[in-house]
C-alpha cells in the first residue's frame, strides 16, 4: 500500500518543531528516524495531515558526559550507541544490548529516542534504560521536564509525554567500578521481536550480587521489574539456595502476555532461564 497525502515541514530548530506540533494538535506526526513510523503510513495506520521532520536538529544528536551522567540525544541513531567507546565504557548494557535489534539496516536510520518514544514492549531500548535507572529529558514549549524511566513507561505504546512534547534526551548513570551489566534475549530468528528478553545490572561485592536490577521485555504491556526475585538475591551470599528461591519468586511475580507462537507458561519458563543465565554472568 501507500501512504495517504500529508503536507511536510522540516524542522529548524526544536522550538520550530514545538510550535508546528502545538498548532496542528493530533493532525502531526513527528518523524525521526522513520523505521516505524513510515511502515505505519504505508498501511495507513497511520494517517496524519502533516508530518514533521526533526532529523536534521543538531540539538538533539550526541553521546557525552555531562554532570555526572551519560547523555545520550533523542537523535543519536541505535548504530552510534552500538559502536560508541563512551557506551561500551559507561553503560555497557546499551552496546551488548544494540545488536539485537532487528538489521543492520534499520540500526542505521532508526533513533534511540523513537524507540523509547514509541514504547513497543518488546523493544530492547526501554527494558535496557529501566534497568540502568535511567532519566528522560522530555521538552515542551514551558521548557524541559525530567522523568524517570520507571514513570516514564505506562502500557502499550504510551508513555508520559504529555500533549506537545517531545522526547530531547536520555540520561543515564554512570556504570560504577564493581557493577555488571548483561542483556540477553530469545527470539525464533535473530532481528525478529524477542519472545523475552532481560536487562540486568547488579553490583558484585565477594559472594553476593547488590543493587539488583532484572528488567524483562516482551512480556507485558510495557519492561517489567522483577523486584520480589532482585530482593531475594541482594539479601544473602549467591548460592543455589538463593536462586532457587529468586527463581520461584520471579514465577509467582510475573504474569506474562502469551503471544501467537508462545503461552505465558512458556514465557514464564524463558524468563527464568535469562534470570539464571544473567546471574551467572553477572557473578563471574
Amino acid at each position: 500500500m501507500k501512504s495517504p497525502a500529508f503536507d511536510y515541514v522540516r524542522a529548524e530548530s526544536p522550538q520550530h518543531a514545538l510550535a508546528l506540533l502545538a498548532q496542528h494538535g493530533d493532525e502531526a506526526r513527528v518523524l525521526a528516524g522513520g523505521q516505524t513510523l513510515l511502515a505505519t503510513l504505508n498501511m495507513r495506520l497511520s494517517q496524519p495531515a502533516l508530518l514533521v521532520d526533526i532529523g536534521g536538529l543538531q540539538a538533539w544528536r550526541g553521546i557525552e558526559v555531562q554532570g555526572g551522567v551519560l547523555r545520550i540525544g533523542a537523535l543519536v541513531r541505535h548504530v552510534e550507541i552500538e559502536e560508541s567507546a563512551l557506551v561500551a565504557r559507561h553503560a555497557p548494557l546499551l552496546a551488548q544490548a544494540a545488536p539485537h535489534i532487528a538489521h543492520r539496516a534499520i540500526r542505521n536510520l532508526g533513533t534511540f529516542g523513537g524507540a523509547l518514544a514509541y514504547a513497543d514492549p518488546a523493544a530492547e531500548w526501554p527494558a535496557c534504560v529501566l534497568a540502568l535507572g535511567g532519566t528522560l529529558v522530555l521538552q515542551g514549549t514551558q521548557g524541559e521536564r525530567r522523568v524517570a524511566a520507571a514513570d516514564f513507561f505506562q502500557g502499550l505504546y504510551t508513555t508520559a509525554l504529555q500533549e506537545g512534547e517531545l522526547l530531547a534526551a536520555c540520561e543515564l548513570p554512570l556504570a560504577a567500578a564493581d557493577e555488571r551489566q548483561h542483556f540477553s534475549e530469545l527470539a525464533r530468528r535473530h532481528g525478529d521481536y524477542a519472545i523475552a528478553g532481560l536487562a540486568a545490572c547488579a553490583r558484585r561485592a565477594a559472594d553476593r550480587l547488590l543493587d539488583v536490577r532484572l528488567a524483562f521485555l516482551s512480556l507485558g504491556d510495557r519492561p517489567l521489574r522483577a523486584s520480589a526475585a532482585e530482593a531475594i538475591l541482594q539479601a544473602g551470599p549467591l548460592d543455589d539456595a538463593r536462586i532457587a528461591a529468586a527463581d520461584a519468586a520471579l514465577r509467582a511475580e510475573l504474569v506474562p502476555f502469551a503471544d501467537l507462537t508462545h503461552s505465558a507458561a512458556a514465557k514464564t519458563q524463558l524468563a527464568a532461564t535469562l534470570m539464571r543465565r544473567a546471574l551467572r554472568a553477572l557473578a563471574a
